[in-house]
């Protein structure tokens, strides 16, 4: 819900850093929660996308290269626009498995080691477009690796069937 009052402008809509209002390839940026805004050491901005039939990495196909694109390029420049922080500075993926199911995407400073960003865990953006280039149902057939802890309900169905 946190989501979708972001999107509907109910909640934190004196935050937004960016919106491209587009419903199919618009999203809009936003400071992650857990960047004070304080400096630009640990900067960190999620991209939410206005669509809400892509809930992760799985979902994607050749069909969303345009919202991707539009994701990656606008979001590069309204953080250099507002930051001054270019994009070669900054590291932009996305969570498999994510932390809520509704397609989002992880600005963050290159220097900062931010929770999730470890390679288990985040891919980045510009790979995925190209992965669904090359190949549009890339994310559907890929066996992706991801950590679980040990106190989540997935590890324990996994536990539960053998795999772990």
């Amino acid at each position: 819900q946190w989501v979708y009052n972001i999107l509907e402008k109910k909640a934190e809509a004196d935050r937004i850093i960016h919106e491209n209002p587009d419903p199919s390839n618009g999203f809009v940026l936003v400071p992650d929660l857990k960047w004070n805004q304080n400096q630009l050491d640990d900067l960190y901005l999620i991209a939410l996308v206005h669509r809400r039939d892509i809930k992760s990495l799985r979902d994607l196909t050749a069909e969303h290269l345009p919202l991707l694109r539009n994701v990656l390029q606008e979001g590069k420049e309204a953080i250099v626009k507002r930051f001054g922080v270019p994009g070669s500075q900054l590291r932009i993926y996305l969570h498999y498995q994510p932390s809520y199911q509704h397609l989002h995407v992880h600005f963050t400073a290159l220097g900062y080691d931010a929770p999730g960003s470890s390679v288990e865990r985040a891919h980045l953006l510009a790979d995925v477009i190209d992965n669904l280039a090359m190949d549009s149902m890339y994310y559907q057939k890929r066996a992706l690796t991801f950590p679980l802890r040990a106190d989540e309900p997935l590890f324990k169905k996994f536990q539960e069937a053998g795999k772990v």
